[in-house]
């Protein structure tokens, strides 16, 4: 069952995908880089996006947690290690590792 604007009466979607929390995020950053709300409007989306932050990193532990379950030998062992170059090929996607980390962000 998801929880809407309405039931929480804080304006944020807090069952949404990840990258619908993440799209409310960036917005909620925008909207405070910009500067010009008033305070207590100010708090508000600063502890929503506090909220949305702290949801999508539990979103993203949870996929780190599964694809280490996923990732596992036939003994149950983590296969721990690097990706090979071969392995992870960037070339194929048009994107370089430098572009990667450009889109890194703080959340």
């Amino acid at each position: 069952m998801k929880r809407t604007e309405a039931k929480n009466g804080k304006g944020s979607e807090t069952s949404g995908n990840f990258e619908a929390s993440l799209t409310s995020l960036e917005k909620i950053v925008r909207e405070l880089e910009r500067g010009d709300l008033p305070l207590e409007q100010s708090l508000e989306l600063f502890e929503q996006g506090v909220r949305l932050s702290r949801e999508c990193q539990e979103r993203l532990n949870q996929a780190e947690r599964r694809i280490e379950v996923l990732m596992r030998d036939a003994k149950g062992q983590p296969l721990i290690g690097a990706f090979d170059d071969e392995e992870l090929d960037l070339s194929a996607t048009g994107e370089s590792e430098d572009d990667n980390e450009a889109d890194e962000s703080v959340f």
